[in-house]
């Protein structure tokens, strides 16, 4: 009886919705759809066939065909560069998280001299633009002869999304309460297992958020690759994408689905990395 009585009571308590609210809505509303629909274009013009794109009258209701995507897939030497473009993304990725987790770690928790210097040299190599180091990075490979290479590819990408990780890092084991690491240590841990058992398992919206960065970074990233690998065999996909239009001319239909092939990795690991990330450090700690 009392269930029935409240409920109408809290409908008509219920507090109407702000000029503010109502404006942040449509203003988030309006920036989503500005957003996404250059990817929708994009996306149904790859599924499209050629008439239906070149046309003055938009087309939105279509029969798909999947003839653009043969197209772009059957380019030479289009497997290789899908190779080389993950094993040179997920290379550098996989060794700034490593480096980055004992870098960000002595930075937190030790003190020693020149702890402070460290901190700014990490956040001027962050803030340096990478375009600027084109030059340099062509005359030290050249003159050690690590042109069209995929390992030297991979460990100048390492070095460039190294600093971000390392100050991301540093900032959520900072976070985590030292009282903890304390206590596995009272408990008979060493401080590699404290690391090991008790913070490593609260650094995953951390550990997320930076791979996601340096995924994104390694992958998009062209002035590097346009530079130093000349050879064909050697390059990625951003190469082949920039080059695609010269070799099929104006077909849109094949350009568009190249780009969506392009886009498709990042989106697959975002969608993945954020649907881990959400839990925070407290989530973690009850997890732990």
């Amino acid at each position: 009886m009392s269930a029935t009585t409240q409920t109408p009571q809290k409908l008509r308590t219920r507090k109407p919705l702000s000029v503010g609210v109502v404006a942040k809505n449509l203003t988030a509303l309006v920036l989503a759809v500005v957003f996404v629909f250059p990817v929708y274009w994009m996306f149904s013009s790859s599924l499209k066939p050629q008439h239906e794109i070149m046309t003055k009258d938009p087309v939105f209701v279509f029969t798909p065909t999947f003839e653009n995507y043969t197209t772009a897939t059957g380019v030479d030497l289009f497997w290789t560069y899908v190779t080389n473009s993950l094993m040179v993304t997920i290379g550098a990725v996989l060794l700034a998280l490593l480096v980055a987790l004992a870098a960000s770690f002595a930075i937190a928790r030790m003190k020693f001299k020149g702890r402070k210097g460290i901190v700014l040299v990490v956040m001027m190599a962050q803030m340096a633009p990478w375009e600027v180091m084109v030059i340099a990075m062509y005359m030290i490979s050249r003159e050690n002869d690590l042109l069209n290479s995929i390992p030297t590819l991979t460990l100048i990408y390492f070095v460039m999304v190294l600093p971000f990780t390392i100050w991301t890092l540093r900032g959520f084991i900072a976070a985590v309460p030292v009282e903890l690491e304390e206590a596995a240590q009272i408990d008979g841990c060493t401080r590699g297992q404290a690391f090991r058992k008790v913070i490593f398992p609260l650094l995953a919206p951390g550990l997320m958020s930076t791979s996601l960065f340096g995924f994104i970074t390694a992958w998009n990233e062209f002035a590097m690759i346009l530079m130093l690998n000349k050879e064909k065999e050697s390059q990625t996909l951003t190469l082949w994408l920039t080059q695609f239009q010269t070799a099929f001319g104006s077909d849109w239909g094949a350009t568009m689905a190249a780009s969506t092939l392009f886009a498709l990795p990042v989106l697959v690991v975002f969608l993945f990395l954020q649907r881990k990330a959400v839990g925070g450090m407290t989530a973690g700690a009850v997890k732990g």
